[in-house]
């Protein structure tokens, strides 16, 4: 999807999940008035939830997304906005339902295990170097980060390419053990017919991916491409056509000279004995 008009990184979660609701009645060409009489909400509540003055009842969406053949969008949204979107940061509030309604994911990381690939264990022991982050965050942020990974199992779930650096593999996050269960976790997801890993080895001496890591989005309705684009601080999220090609073709060089998916899976096989 497009990232909706209006979105920056000052939009608070209710904020973001107005103008969607807004932008589904929209399409569907409806008035608030008569998208209110077809859901069987007030006029009122309909304007409120679009100004984001009210949160929108559970049982509101539910049926929304039931009347506008919607599959169930709008009520993902809800709970992942109401119950994660709050402990993201704020840049990447509009990267979530672009993520969650994806149909291909490509994602190049350089020096970590993408997040939609990561252990829980592995996750916490990132995020917990953030500076002064307290327990109660910590957890948070993880949960935050594992709820992401619920796209990856559900019935219309995205096709997820990842391509990440040989190092990653070498690379001691947490314990010896957490490497260990974090690449177990890798061999499990790689065999899976919606999910493609492969290993940009280190004798590549390819550089172009240093400059950071970045995840590419194609929508499933329409054409829209958009990215996430990581850096020091804070990300960002673009759709705008000459940046996302950009990008396209800088994952495509770097998946030239990365490993089949058969050889990575026996690198990330013979890596894992290193940790145990």
């Amino acid at each position: 999807m497009t990232i909706p008009p209006g979105i920056g990184s000052t939009v608070s979660p209710k904020e973001y999940f107005a103008a969607e609701f807004r932008r589904r009645r929209k399409e569907a060409n409806l008035t608030q008035k008569e998208l209110a009489d077809d859901i069987g909400w007030s006029v009122s509540m309909v304007s409120m939830v679009e100004l984001a003055h009210r949160k929108a009842p559970q049982e509101m969406i539910e049926t929304m997304d039931k009347v506008l053949k919607l599959d169930g969008a709008l009520t993902n949204l809800w709970d992942l906005v109401s119950h994660v979107g709050s402990q993201l940061p704020d840049w990447f509030r509009p990267w979530i339902e672009i993520e969650r309604e994806a149909e291909t994911l490509r994602a190049w990381q350089p020096l970590i295990i993408p997040g939609l690939l990561q252990t829980r264990d592995y996750a916490e022991a990132i995020l917990r170097s953030k500076p002064r982050i307290t327990p109660e965050q910590l957890d948070e942020y993880v949960t935050a980060r594992m709820e992401r990974q619920t796209i990856l199992d559900r019935a219309n779930r995205p096709m997820l390419w990842a391509v990440f650096d040989e190092g990653v593999l070498l690379r001691p996050v947490g314990e010896d053990s957490v490497m260990a269960a974090q690449l177990r976790h890798l061999t499990e997801m790689s065999e899976r017919p919606d999910i493609v890993i492969q290993i940009l080895p280190l004798d590549a001496r390819a550089t172009i991916g240093l400059t950071g890591g970045f995840v590419l989005a194609h929508a499933r309705r329409g054409v829209v491409n958009a990215a996430y684009i990581e850096s020091a601080g804070a990300g960002q999220v673009t759709d705008r056509p000459d940046e996302v090609a950009v990008l396209a073709l800088r994952y495509e060089a770097i998946r030239a000279e990365a490993l089949s998916q058969r050889e990575s899976l026996k690198l990330i096989k013979e890596t894992t004995k290193k940790w145990i």
